[in-house]
């Protein structure tokens, strides 16, 4: 930097700081406050309103301390505003209250929601948006203060009591600082935003352009015109010295920049999901405010359940919002009921999330959003084109790989082609941020990232905060347009989501295509931190596939009235449990003892629900018999019927005690279970061999787990370097069909069954863990004799091949992955499944044993199920407590048998009496491949009673099918996501003929007579 440029830096900097900030309000005098403080939980405005409130004093240090963590103070600001204030030129009276805001972002301490005395919400407040307009002569306004913890304040992984009101304390957390009326001098303001452009712009261009020049002489110019005792008189004269680099064009080969509003808010993190709703309410209303002195604003929005919160909890504050909508200010984007993790939840369940979403929109707006909308989600399952485009959108939107640890993306505007090769047209903000605030810094950033060049010029930028809420300020609309045609920066202009994917795909009609999933590297321990929420969510996906088909069968055999309001509520209520903070485990203590609750009530509802569709399909009887809701036969029982189960076939299972271990067999497998409590010998009697790899044992493993930063969001590389060995068995004992293995380590007492059953193929694991560590790691490990090159993992509606070798950084980089049911590894002609009842994180790794002349001796695959962590941060106790996890593993399989194998673990079946067997309500033909999955069988949405069917081929290959419904069927039409018949369906013909794709998902509606 050149001296005159450091100069003047340097000046502009001591002024800003020591006297413009201070002077963008000529007076402020402060109002009567008075307060009431809620005993529990936050109350309505009514409740609040009606209370009595004493003096609360302002500014006074410890007497003006407020705000036990997680509670909510009610304050009452009145008062005159002077009257030599009044229809003064060039200012605006304003409110400004600071609840005691330090240096963290807004939505990440203390905030407020400003209410008028009629009830209607004015506007939030929070730090850096603290002001409040008034209008008249006099002030009286209700502050609804919410003492919200700054979880984070001091880093990412250290511990912390706040997440959790048993241990959050009771002492107030802020001071209220200030509550004033004041008077914004807007010639002052307008200079503010003015110097924030410009020396944004001087810290990012090169010192020796002309354009660098002009605006170091603009702005000493400027300063040299101010007095900066007298800002209302010599501001505007500064604004004049100013202008001429303000007005500067962009060059004509300007990066395009579309901003629309944003505000990312986190339907559940560092907060519970019922402070969510009043920061939906705080930023939707800082939006419609802003709006209303600028109807430019665009304001992109996702979420469907966070709309619904304020539509039922906000009538008044809703009525404004549709009336925003109407407008094409307040712009629904993303169509989705959260915005969900996309590598954990079942294929049905993400089909649901855009199901759910599209039609509240539908329902409520008449709009319907064409992107998928997910800034901030950890990773994006190669499913999810076909689904996007299934349920009628057309573009992608995502911000969250910019974070990748080890890689760039080679694209920030592309053609994304799913599992069965469906494309989406996707979109990467070079911005690298889904809460910008429209500084040079960030704009520079978009540009010069813009992978793109030269074949395209335009990206978006989501501005506003975020993550705790907020949205938009009117600082950044202020440089949103001073930035929309200036030399040096992009040109940017305010718009929406859709304008700009109409113009990104104009202006860019051949891009590259990038296949397969989007894997993220970077939080990868989310694929385990939290299991109890993880097992609830599994349980209640197949639990709703359960009670839709007996439900829809009872309601087509008997006449049973169908549930579907329950059924609805109930799929929503796991929807949202699937937020991108709640199902990936990064949540508070709080968040995460609510997400258990709520699942188990889920859970009983829709066995209640099940049980009332059962009893009358099965009828009154005596009768044992098994209900088979999963889309393959077992033991006898039809898919998706019931009847009487088959005694399996085949010998005994025996345990016995051999030299150090005892030995299980039942005929085709033989397990050796040595005294130390792991598995020494696994043999495949069918196929005459061994199926561990010699010399190595399976069972635990424990590693030390201090991810670098992010506590229960990562596991970092080097956990493989501190392996923390497990102490030999206290206990080694045969138990009914197998041995049963006791450790303990530390604090930690884990118990594992291994066993078999008559007949079967599969070992069986079950881990009983009372897990008192922290920060470690729980694996357990197969180190198994194939050589294979690929491990396939399950995901939503198939499975992906991901390789074992890492011979690129993108390779390297996946060391931890997301499966759902079932990871397969094999050779040719021999493969092993391992199947899993709730467990997602896995690794999976592959090392060749040399021989003494340097050839290979063989080959080792280690695959290992991440069970349990211990993170300390956000929830200091995080897995602690009873853990029951189970697996199987299955030697001799090919990925069919994986399918199969993972839907019999996850899913089972379940006894029921009554007189007799119940056929299925539709059935699958595909010639006994078991390639064609039956997902989900219900009723129409629209409650016409038709019977709708989605199925997918799970093979990887091309099938063919017959789906015969077991009732009269007066037609048959292929339809979208959302039961809306194609534009142009396939012909399925008089005898529903299906022709399916690899991994093609299909849904047929089927018109009962």
């Amino acid at each position: 930097m050149h001296d005159r440029t450091r100069f003047v830096v340097d000046r502009l900097r001591r002024f800003r700081s020591e006297h413009l900030a201070r002077s963008r309000y000529r007076d402020a005098r402060p109002l009567e406050v008075t307060a009431w403080e809620a005993p529990g939980e936050p109350v309505g405005f009514a409740e609040a309103a009606a209370q009595t409130y004493t003096p609360f004093p302002v500014g006074r240090g410890h007497l003006s301390a407020w705000g036990r963590p997680w509670s909510t103070v009610w304050f009452r600001a009145t008062g005159v505003v002077p009257a030599d204030w009044r229809d003064v030129p060039g200012t605006r009276v304003e409110a400004v209250v600071d609840l005691g805001f330090g240096t963290a972002n807004p939505g990440f301490q203390a905030e407020g929601t400003v209410w008028s005395p009629d009830g209607r919400i004015v506007k939030g407040i929070e730090p850096r948006n603290a002001w409040v307009p008034v209008t008249g002569q006099t002030v009286d306004l209700f502050v609804e203060a919410a003492a919200n913890p700054h979880i984070s304040e001091h880093g990412w992984f250290v511990p912390t009591p706040l997440g959790d009101p048993a241990t959050a304390g009771t002492e107030p957390l802020y001071t209220l600082r200030r509550v004033d009326v004041a008077l914004l001098d807007e010639t002052v303001w307008e200079l503010d935003q003015d110097l924030t452009v410009l020396q944004g712009w001087l810290d990012r261009l090169d010192p020796d352009t002309a354009r660098h020049a002009l605006i170091v002489s603009a702005v000493e110019d400027a300063l040299d015109a101010i007095d900066p005792r007298d800002l209302t008189t010599t501001a505007g004269w500064a604004r004049e010295r100013l202008a001429p680099a303000l007005a500067a064009p962009a060059h004509a080969s300007a990066h395009r920049v579309v901003a629309t509003g944003h505000a990312h808010i986190d339907s559940a993190w560092l907060w519970p999901t019922r402070e969510t709703v009043r920061k939906c309410a705080r930023t939707f209303s800082n939006v419609l405010t802003l709006a209303e002195a600028d109807p430019g604003l665009r304001f992109s929005c996702s979420s469907a359940q966070q709309y619904r919160w304020v539509r039922d909890t906000y009538p008044e504050l809703y009525a404004r919002l549709r009336d925003a909508v109407a407008a094409g200010t307040f712009v629904p984007v993303g169509g989705m009921w959260v915005e969900s993790d996309t590598n954990m939840p079942g294929g049905e369940a993400l089909a649901r999330q855009l199901v759910e979403g599209k039609r509240f929109f539908l329902d409520e707006f008449g709009v319907e959003p064409l992107e998928g909308w997910l800034p901030d989600s950890f990773g994006y399952t190669a499913a999810l084109p076909q689904l996007v485009r299934a349920a009628g959108s057309r573009w992608f939107l995502t911000q969250k790989i910019s974070w990748n640890d080890t890689n760039r993306m080679p694209h920030h505007t592309f053609l994304w082609a799913g599992l069965d090769g469906s494309r989406v047209f996707t979109h990467f903000p070079p911005v690298d941020t889904y809460n910008s605030e429209l500084t040079a810094d960030e704009l520079d950033r978009a540009q010069r990232q813009y992978r793109e060049k030269g074949r395209a010029g335009v990206s978006l930028v989501p501005f506003g905060h975020g993550d705790g809420g907020g949205g938009p300020t009117r600082e950044m609309l202020a440089l949103a347009r001073r930035q929309a045609d200036l030399e040096g920066a992009p040109r940017v202009r305010i718009g929406t989501s859709r304008e700009f994917f109409t113009e990104a795909e104009a202006d860019y009609p051949d891009p590259p295509v990038w296949s397969g999933e989007l894997y993220l590297e970077y939080h990868r321990g989310t694929y385990t931190s939290q299991a109890r929420t993880k097992q609830g969510n599994r349980r209640n996906e197949h639990l709703l596939r359960e009670a839709e088909l007996w439900a829809a069968t009872a309601t087509v055999r008997t006449g049973v009235p169908y549930p579907a309001d329950d059924l609805r509520r109930l799929w929503q209520k796991v929807l949202l449990l699937q937020f991108h903070d709640i199902l990936p485990g990064s949540s508070i203590a709080w968040v995460h003892h609510d997400a258990e609750r709520d699942h188990a009530a889920v859970s009983a509802e829709l066995e209640t629900i099940v049980d009332g569709a059962l009893a009358p399909l099965a009828g009154d009887g005596d009768v044992v018999l098994r209900a088979n809701a999963g889309p393959y036969a077992l033991h006898g029982v039809p898919s998706l019927g019931i009847g009487p189960a088959a005694t399996p076939a085949g010998p005994d299972v025996t345990v016995e005690r051999v030299g150090d271990g005892h030995r299980i067999g039942n005929g085709r497998l033989s397990v050796l279970v040595g005294d130390d409590g792991r598995v020494h010998a696994l043999d495949d009697l069918d196929a005459g061999r061994a199926v561990l790899s010699p010399g190595a044992t399976a069972g635990l493993q424990l590693f030390q787990d201090i991810p670098n930063e992010w506590d229960a969001w990562d596991v970092d590389r080097h956990y493989r370097r501190v392996e923390t060995g497990l102490p030999g068995a206290t206990s080694v004992e045969p138990v009914p069909g197998g041995v049963r293995t006791v450790v303990a380590v530390g604090d930690s007492t884990i118990t594992t069954d291994w066993s078999l059953d008559r007949g079967g193929r599969s070992l069986q694991v079950r881990v009983h863990a009372d897990w008192q560590e922290r920060q470690k790691l729980l694996k357990l490990a197969f180190p198994l004799d194939v050589h294979a090159e690929r491990a396939t993992s399950e995901i939503q509606f198939g499975h992906l091949h991901r390789p074992l070798h890492a011979n690129t950084s993108w390779d390297a980089a996946r060391f931890e992955t997301c499966a759902h049911r079932f990871v397969h590894v094999g050779e040719p002609g021999y493969g092993v499944t391992v199947a899993n009842e709730a467990t997602y994180g896995h690794d999976i790794t592959r090392d060749t044993r040399p021989g003494p002349d340097g050839t290979a001796a063989g080959t080792t695959t280690l695959l290992r199920l991440s069970l349990l962590r211990a993170p300390q941060f956000p929830d200091p106790q995080a897995d602690s407590g009873e853990h029951v996890l189970r697996c199987t593993l299955t030697p001799g399989t090919d990925i069919p048998d994986a399918v199969r194998e993972g839907y019999r673990v996850a899913l089972g079946t379940r006894e029921v009496t009554g007189s007799g067997p119940v056929e299925p309500l539709v059935t699958v033909d595909d010639d006994g491949t078991g390639a064609v999955v039956v997902e989900a069988v219900k009723l129409a949405d629209d409650g016409s009673g038709d019977v709708v069917v989605r199925l997918y081929e799970a093979h990887g290959g091309r099938a063919r099918a017959v789906l015969r419904p077991g009732f009269d069927c007066a037609g048959a039409v292929e339809t979208d996501l959302l039961e809306r018949t194609l534009d142009t369906p396939r012909a399925l013909g008089g005898d529903l003929r299906l022709d399916l794709r690899a991994f093609q998902i299909v849904t047929v509606r089927l018109t009962r007579t």
